[in-house]
């Protein structure tokens, strides 16, 4: 009997002894998790997304995701900002590598269609432009965020005019930042057609007209 309660109470001090385990291990990659929200928001929008919708796409129930990412709109906003540093990536080397204006032109547009015209369940068209025609209206910072959005492709587009202004590819008439908001606003045009499902050709006609108008300064 003296054995018997030895044993346990050594049991009990090896137990206390063993460091805690804090609570259980996630289930879920938050960054795979990001992305199917994404995905989801993108296909249905903000308002015609449930939450229940996400709990179904990323895996994870209520609580996972609130204590995750926060709210349905915290959750919208996080969507937006992984959105834009992924189309940040696939532009990024065309942004940075000097070619001819013409050709750098036309290989960004080619990205972007690539980018709207994605989707299992059809083309999607651009995240940040599908926001400002709905959740950037009554929310101030989602309103700043997408506005900073706009703003950063203008300044990109910008710094390609500039160099070719430089270069003598562009008349010395030519305004590198009203050229910029002309290609920017080539970029929206193309992205609202697109999740219309205007189909492809088309567009890169629109893509091929603008480009001749820019090009000329």
């Amino acid at each position: 009997m003296v054995q018997k309660r030895a044993k346990a109470a050594k049991a009990e001090a090896e137990a206390e002894a063993e460091p805690k385990r804090r609570g259980r291990p996630r289930a879920y990659e938050p960054e795979v998790a990001l992305a199917k929200a994404l995905d989801l928001f993108r296909k249905d929008g903000f308002a015609a997304t449930s939450l229940d919708d996400l709990s179904a796409a990323t895996g994870m129930n209520r609580p996972s995701l609130y204590g995750a990412f926060g709210d349905k709109r915290e959750l919208y906003i996080k969507s937006h900002e992984r959105y834009r540093a992924d189309a940040r990536a696939a532009m990024a080397d065309i942004f940075r590598t000097e070619l001819p204006i013409k050709k750098r032109l036309q290989r960004i547009f080619a990205v972007a269609l690539d980018i709207y015209l994605s989707g299992d369940a059809g083309p999607r068209g651009c995240f940040t432009v599908m926001t400002a025609a709905s959740e950037a209206i009554a929310d101030p910072q989602i309103r700043a965020m997408v506005r900073e959005g706009f703003i950063e492709l203008d300044k990109a587009f910008a710094a390609c005019f500039r160099i070719a202004k430089e270069k003598g590819e562009l008349p010395a008439s030519a305004d590198p930042v009203v050229l910029a908001q002309l290609a920017s606003a080539t970029i929206h045009t193309i992205a609202i057609r697109a999740r219309a499902q205007v189909p492809r050709k088309e567009l890169e006609g629109i893509v091929k007209g603008a480009i001749e108008v820019v090009v000329r300064g």
